[in-house]
């Protein structure tokens, strides 16, 4: 049944293609910068390689029977998602507004996303290269929930889930944040790079995605170990390095504000780091590897939404409370008992509210005329705003994966059985091993 679903899908995309408007290509060029323009591509390549980092970082974490099939779970989305984004994702995200809930399709297919810049998204760039930018947004941000179903969820489930569940939150959540005539934007909520639309949309998916699926055969009760740290250390280097084209890269031009974002981005990062290896040196007795690698990655999340709109110092500040806060996330899941494999929630989910919710706190109109001063700078308005984003994201997120997870389970099944699971990923979906 998998297998003739996925055919299905297959041939749905080729007859889409077949009477699809031809794409606007030939349109002539205005006020565009090639600087800008070579900032935003060489940002969108850094944004592709953080799928491949993040395919390293979950294999990493897996037993060596799972790392194909976990980094395939993340490979294969680029293919997926690239489709279907330039088919109607796209459009749906970015497209002209319908009640400030999604985007029309008149752009489907890429229908008159061409050479020209578009003034509502980077009015100095090809419309074509803005595209493309968020295309490894939306890539990634999928890939992102596969941590939570780590070495247990069906391909066949996964590739269904990954395309509606793409086109019906992502996209929907993409344009009430980014979209021209998005509710939230129009509300005044402020995203710079994908707190809420990225991490709160991902890691709360994968809240629901890991209660519905159930744990791991043996968790808690046997032990789970990595089977390549140095593995996940390398994915968690190359998303650092990516993540600099993620937050920088969206201010679409290469000038003060892409340089904000990128310090806000690094600072995060590095006391996101220190303060998760200080708290487990002082817990656990020993500071790990594993250990400085997720503090990372959890305060690059979390500074993520408040990139472009922070000072340094800010982001200092907000890089220690993501790798607080998400370190006790990640040690409170055995105590409520869900089996959130790689900790998409617990990094992903709760820095994309902390950093979300921090913007509201730390925003300055001196670091970026086009936000606005958060509650520290005298503006409480702007953190009643960020919790209405988050709140509102979230409770759409976690409903609509119950839903998909519910009717994918009765198409194709969600989980693999007992014997698959003891097998591995590798040989009961790939039918090939990782290590000889």
């Amino acid at each position: 049944m998998g297998a003739r679903s996925l055919c299905a899908v297959i041939l749905l995309i080729f007859l889409m293609l077949m009477v699809s408007p031809l794409c606007a290509f030939a349109d002539t060029p205005a006020k565009v910068d090639s600087g800008d323009t070579a900032f935003v591509l060489i940002s969108a390549a850094l944004v592709m390689l953080m799928t491949p980092g993040l395919a390293l970082f979950y294999g990493g974490m897996v037993r060596g029977k799972n790392v194909l099939g976990t980094i395939m779970q993340s490979f294969i989305a680029i293919a997926v998602i690239s489709v279907q984004w330039i088919l109607f994702g796209y459009s749906l995200a970015f497209g002209p507004d319908i009640h400030g809930i999604i985007g029309s399709l008149d752009w489907a297919g890429l229908n008159g996303v061409g050479a020209t810049p578009n003034p509502d998204y980077a009015p100095t760039v090809p419309h074509l290269a803005f595209m493309i930018y968020q295309a490894m947004f939306a890539v990634i941000t999928p890939a992102l929930i596969t941590g939570a179903v780590a070495e247990r969820m069906k391909f066949s489930a996964y590739l269904l889930f990954t395309v509606l569940w793409s086109t019906i939150v992502y996209d929907p959540i993409a344009h009430w944040m980014w979209g021209t005539g998005g509710w939230l934007k129009d509300m005044g909520a402020l995203d710079f790079a994908g707190g809420v639309v990225v991490h709160v949309s991902s890691g709360i998916s994968a809240l629901a995605a890991a209660i519905l699926i159930g744990k791991r055969e043996g968790f808690p009760h046997n032990p789970i170990y990595p089977h390549s740290l140095p593995m996940t250390v390398l994915g968690a280097g190359l998303l650092w390095f990516g993540w600099f084209g993620f937050n920088a890269g969206s201010a679409l031009s290469s000038g003060v504000l892409s340089t904000w974002a990128f310090v806000a981005t690094h600072a995060s990062a590095v006391a996101a780091t220190l303060i998760w290896v200080v708290i487990e040196w002082l817990h656990r007795g020993k500071p790990t590897m594993f250990g400085a690698a997720t503090g990372s990655i959890a305060g690059l999340a979390t500074i993520t939404p408040a990139s472009g709109f922070v000072s340094p110092l800010s982001a200092l500040v907000i890089g220690l409370a993501a790798g607080s806060v998400c370190y006790i996330a990640l040690n409170m899941k055995t105590k409520f008992g869900y089996d959130d494999s790689l900790d998409a929630f617990g990094v992903h989910g709760v820095g994309g509210i902390i950093g979300t919710l921090a913007t509201g706190l730390f925003a300055q109109i001196l670091i970026n005329p086009g936000g606005s001063d958060g509650l520290f700078f005298g503006n409480p308005k702007l953190f009643t705003t960020q919790l209405i984003a988050v709140g509102v994201s979230a409770f759409y997120s976690f409903v609509v994966t119950v839903i998909l997870f519910k009717v994918i389970d009765k198409i194709t099944g969600l989980r693999i059985d007992e014997d698959g699971e003891r097998k591995g990923l590798d040989i009961s979906q790939h039918g090939e091993r990782g290590y000889s």
